[in-house]
Formats: structure tokens, sequence, C-alpha cells
């Protein structure tokens, strides 16, 4: 009997010290798990994630989600559109843990003293076109106009404010920047006609030209190295939560894989996210973002960021102090990379 139970109580032991038990902290300094190689014993981390509009950018969290990949990989992901003013934020709040949304917002953010940290940049390529009016021939044209953009500051806003100068016009001089407040609003500015232009993406460049709208100029021409779109977390929930930012990202990077080898599946996605049954237009959008946008791994940079930040520091003169190199953690793309999770 005193041996049977010594030999249960080793046996406890040994089944303790497998699970990490009596290791606070464990779980927060260990390596990041290869993806979808966590556990039973590991806890699923929820997460609120916001992206910051209706538009195909965001595919690689729409097909992380609704292909299992955030399941995989422990991961309770709700994700939530948040208007770009509002999304940096929410996530300065505690309300969301990461964000999609415009590296213009984390310079901005980062200027005001919000301690935020690009983990991936998703838009590398910026992925818009300058739609304009039938009338409008020529850059000249616009002199006077009105160009149509979702909120000051973002994306949209510094897309414009960046193209418009290779154009040979100065915004706000030659070009009045008129704000409607989201995407899907500029481009019903441009339909009505209070607009002569505005940026646009696939799908909605398909509706643009079916109502007799045309490319001015494609900013992927210019070969502008950028940050588009980013994915941003706070400071202090990367170091208190580590695994679950590398798991988060490892997802993304699946994603991208996913999207890449399985087209019906992110076409899916997309008519989900982006509220369309429309096949030409989300076929477009894939073969736009997969194809074009998106084509090299999602790795942020300080180059990138320092390619918006004369911008943006327009808006806000602070914005010339931020270093891009402090804000920017390639690791966890890296990690992914280095694990094989984009092939």
């Amino acid at each position: 009997m005193t041996r049977t139970f010594a030999s249960l109580l080793a046996g406890m032991l040994v089944l303790a010290s497998c699970s990490g038990a009596g290791a606070p902290g464990a779980a927060a300094t260990s390596a990041a798990p290869a993806a979808g190689s966590a556990t039973p014993q590991q806890s699923r981390a929820k997460i609120v994630v916001s992206y910051s509009n209706v538009l195909a950018d965001f595919f690689p969290a729409y097909v992380a989600k609704e292909s299992g990949i955030f399941d995989q990989n422990f991961l309770d992901v709700d994700l939530q559109l948040i208007a770009s003013t509002t999304g940096l934020p929410a996530l300065l709040a505690g309300q969301t843990q990461i964000a999609h949304i415009g590296g213009s917002e984390a310079l901005t953010t980062t200027a005001g003293g919000g301690d935020v940290v690009v983990v991936a940049n998703t838009g590398p390529v910026w992925p818009y076109q300058l739609y304009v009016a039938a009338d409008i021939k020529t850059p000249a044209d616009l002199k006077g106009k009105k160009v149509a953009i979702a909120g000051v500051g973002g994306t949209f806003d510094i897309g414009i404010r960046t193209m418009l100068p290779k154009l040979g016009l100065v915004p706000d001089t030659d070009v009045t920047v008129f704000s409607t407040g989201s995407t899907a609003n500029a481009t019903a500015a441009l339909l009505s006609g209070n607009v002569a232009g505005t940026l646009s993406s696939p799908p909605d460049t398909l509706k643009l030209e079916a109502a007799g709208f045309h490319s001015l100029a494609k900013m992927a021409d210019l070969n502008l190295v950028t940050a588009a779109t980013t994915i941003v977390v706070t400071r202090s929930y990367v170091t208190a939560n580590r695994p679950v930012v590398q798991r988060y990202v490892d997802s993304i990077v699946q994603g991208i894989a996913k999207a890449r080898a399985d087209k019906p599946a992110t076409i899916a996605a997309l008519k989900k996210y982006l509220k369309s049954d429309d096949d030409r237009g989300m076929q477009a959008a894939y073969e736009w973002y997969v194809g074009t946008v998106l084509k090299d791994p999602p790795i942020p940079t300080a180059a990138q960021l320092a390619g918006m930040q004369d911008v943006v520091a327009k808006f806000n003169d602070k914005v010339k102090t931020v270093d891009p190199a402090k804000i920017v953690d390639d690791s966890f793309v890296k990690s992914a990379l280095d694990r094989g999770l984009l092939k």
C-alpha cells in the first residue's frame, strides 16, 4: 500500500512538472509556440480586434477568422469595425487589444504620447487609385475642385496628400480636400457629383467605372514606400502578452498563405465582410490585394513609416520628433516566417 501511494504521488509530481504548475508567468515568458501547436493546458485568449473601414485591405484578418485559423491558434477574436478616427483611442483605452489601422495613425498617436508598437504591415503598397469625373482629363482639370476623403489624418487623407503633389497639385490650395467620415461616404460623394474625385480600390472601382468615372492615376505606379495598413498594439500589451501577440501575427501570416492557396474561401470571406454578392467585384478585390498589394511578407519597417511621416507632420508638427524605428517590432512576423507559416 505504501509503495502504491508513493508511486501515485511521484506520478502526480511528474504531471505537475510537465504542465508547468508552480511556474507563474511561464506562459508570458516562454517562446511562442508554432501556430496551432498550443497544448490543451494553454489558456484560450479572448481579444477584441478593430479594423477601420469596410475594405479588402484587411483580408488576412477576415480569412483567419472565417477559416478557423484564430481558433486553431487558441485565440477567441472579436473583429469589430471601428472608424479610423476612434480606432487607436479605443486601443489606448483598453477597449480593444489590437488594431488594423493606418501607419499614419500610429505616428500621430505616438506624437501625442501614446505608447504603441507596429507589429506588422499588411499595406506596404498604396492600394488606391484617384477616380474622377468624366470631364476631368488631366490633373490640371482638378484645380479649384473638391476631392473626398474618409477622415482627416486617416489613410485616405494621407494618401491623397501624398499623391496630389506628384501630379503637380497643392492640397488645400489647388484642390479642396473634403472629409466625409467614411470610405463609403467618399465614394457616394463622387457618385452624387458633390466632389470631382476620390481615392478608391477594388471592388469600389468597378462601381465607379460602371457609373462613368475613370482612374486618373494609380498610387502603386508611384513606387512609394508606405505603411497604409498596419497592425498596432500598445507596448504594455506586448510586454504582458507577447505569446498572444505572436499567435495573432502567426494567424495573420497564415491567413495570407490561406488566401494565396484558396481563392474561393477568400472571396467568400470578402463577400461577408464587404457585404457584397458581386462576384466580379470580389474577384477584382482578390486579384488586387492578394496578388499586388500584399505580394511580399508583411514585415514592418521604419522606412515604411518614414515614407508618410512628412505628410502626417503637416497635421501635427510633433510627428517630426517621432523615431519610426522605436515603434516598429518586426520580430513577430520574422518569427512566423522562420517557422514557415507563409509557405
